[in-house]
């Protein structure tokens, strides 16, 4: 769908966008006819940045002012525009991809029809690609997300790679049964009380030449989280369809990866589980043993997405990858530090720091760093196995998180964790409410600034 909204410019018919700065408005209104300026008037339409206003001449006109160019500089006018085709006059620069994202919608479940579609036409012919890879992987983080969980289950994220693998002629590996037991003791015990059909498994894709880098992604892939035998009460329930929100930004990256064939040996990992509740469940100070081989005092059975990230980042270091990006929905301390629209960044690595943290503010896809401070690594101490999952008292709860995953990272691999929360709680321009991705855009700008030359 998002190809067919943005397209060419050959000159074909089409209603004007005129982006203009802030000072640049009064000398533009000077230069337009009484009735354009009567118009405006009529709006209240002042030039404030941010604004916009439609105006009849002789076919539907627009004029936004913006403070700057940014992705969501049209991705109101996306929405509130009628039907049609439309071309900016000027550059558009990259806010081509709010004009895409600003008409998603998410329609699995409703009957009702869609308004039509807005075309935007571009002379930056050669930005048209790339700019719909990138809308559509959000728009793929999206649906993954929005879908229920009744219908997004396990074996739905493993088709949902495979699909992925046969697009791109990549290989899908799957280890569930006694060999998830066996192999990876943390990804079954969290998900073993699920049913038959929503067994656990670890989803592992594999593509690219084995010359090229190593890059591994892991996503954490917990379907839907009750919480376990310490359950969440019906308030913290009711979004946890989005706690795979992890494993969709994963998926989602290494399809933006293969299809820019960045010359990397790429390695997506995603342990896929249903956080249930039965008699066979994992309770409150049984100790499991790690892939790793470190034992786990299990003291909260909803700090269960770290359980499984340990086994899959454990995983992902035995083949030496040159670097590790991990996404998880993780923790709710990371909302109270910083919200919803900023995900927290996670790295010893000043180098990769410095890069995510610059893309994230060129790509207008922020990250915000919190340390991984040494001095709370104590916390995750236990009077009877190797560590605890979640340390009591709940201070620090988002670097505790990061720190009990950085032991399961080998040293000397650069390795990024993003504790992304997956979900918009209110519309923005471009940004439904619902499902939505953070820290993509950036994550894949430093894989292209990193490998995309070699």
């Amino acid at each position: 769908m998002a190809d067919a909204l943005l397209q060419p410019d050959r000159g074909q018919p089409a209603r004007t966008i005129t982006l203009l700065a802030p000072d640049a408005f009064e000398p533009w209104l000077a230069r337009q006819p009484q009735r354009v300026r009567t118009a405006l008037v009529a709006q209240r339409f002042t030039g404030a940045a941010g604004g916009h206003a439609i105006y009849a001449e002789d076919d539907v006109q627009a004029v936004v002012v913006a403070s700057r160019t940014d992705s969501w500089t049209l991705a109101r006018l996306a929405e509130a525009l009628p039907t049609g085709t439309y071309r900016v006059d000027g550059a558009i620069g990259p806010a081509a991809l709010g004009w895409l994202l600003g008409q998603y919608r998410f329609d699995r479940y409703r009957t009702s029809e869609t308004a039509g579609p807005r075309i935007l036409l571009t002379h930056d012919v050669a930005a048209i690609d790339e700019t719909v890879r990138l809308a559509a992987a959000t728009g793929w983080v999206r649906d993954l997300v929005n879908t229920g969980a009744g219908d997004l289950g396990p074996a739905e994220l493993e088709d949902a790679a495979e699909r992925l693998a046969r697009d791109h002629g990549a290989t899908v590996t799957v280890t569930r049964g006694d060999a998830l037991a066996s192999g990876f003791p943390l990804i079954h015990a969290v998900g073993q009380a699920a049913v038959k059909e929503r067994a656990p498994r670890l989803i592992e894709l594999v593509w690219g030449d084995p010359a090229h880098p190593r890059v591994a992604l892991v996503g954490k892939g917990v379907v839907f989280d009750t919480g376990g035998l310490d359950i969440k009460p019906s308030a913290g329930m009711r979004l946890m369809k989005k706690d795979m929100g992890g494993a969709a930004h994963a998926l989602a990256l290494a399809r933006l990866v293969m299809a820019a064939r960045l010359p990397v040996r790429l390695h997506l990992l995603i342990p896929a589980v249903e956080n249930a509740i039965a008699g066979n469940a994992f309770r409150p100070g049984d100790v499991l043993r790690s892939r790793l081989g470190p034992t786990v005092e299990n003291t909260n059975t909803d700090a269960e997405g770290r359980l499984i990230l340990a086994d899959a980042l454990a995983r992902a270091g035995e083949d030496s990858p040159e670097l590790i990006l991990d996404f998880a929905t993780l923790t709710g301390a990371a909302r109270v530090a910083l919200g919803p629209d900023l995900p927290p960044l996670f790295t010893d690595d000043a180098v990769l720091a410095a890069d995510l943290l610059a893309a994230g503010v060129a790509q207008d896809d922020p990250l915000w760093q919190l340390p991984l401070w040494d001095g709370y690594d104590e916390m995750l101490s236990s009077d009877i196995a190797d560590m605890v999952n979640a340390p009591d008292g709940g201070f620090a709860g988002a670097i505790t998180a990061a720190l009990f995953l950085r032991r399961f990272v080998p040293k000397g691999i650069a390795w990024a964790h993003m504790d992304v929360f997956a979900w918009r709680p209110s519309a923005k321009p471009g940004r439904p409410k619902g499902g939505d991705a953070y820290a993509l855009r950036a994550c894949y700008a430093v894989l292209k600034q990193r490998y995309g030359t070699r």
